[in-house]
């Protein structure tokens, strides 16, 4: 891990970079709809790992518009890497609010796929 210091003007993994304020409101009013889609989706979730997803997922989206409507950009300041003798790979800047929404989809994820067998099964 490296500390480095970004400003990323768009979305997750720096997709969708937007300079101008239009660009930016357009960002934090998809960034909300989906908070509010996802807070629906909290209030009638049926176990706590659900919640603890959702939870993630929307107070890393929080803390990032947070970052955006104060600065026009969210700061990323974590850089994974890994290197070899004749490689070397490198994943993308992020910060602690990107890093809470991945766990929460993980966690979805991990519900759908793995855990949701138990239940069905016979």
């Amino acid at each position: 891990f490296d500390l480095v210091l970004t400003r990323n003007t768009g979305i997750s993994y720096g997709l969708f970079q937007s300079q101008g304020p239009l660009g930016q409101w357009v960002l934090l009013g998809v960034k909300a709809a989906a908070v509010l889609l996802l807070w629906a989706w909290l209030s009638r979730a049926a176990n706590r790992l659900t919640a603890l997803a959702l939870g993630l997922i929307i107070g890393g989206a929080f803390g990032n518009a947070i970052d955006r409507l104060a600065y026009g950009w969210v700061e990323d300041f974590v850089f994974f890497h890994l290197s070899g003798a004749n490689w070397r790979f490198n994943w993308y800047v992020f910060n602690l609010a990107d890093t809470a929404i991945v766990a929460g989809v993980i966690g979805l994820l991990y519900e759908s796929f793995i855990a949701g067998r138990a239940v069905k099964a016979p």
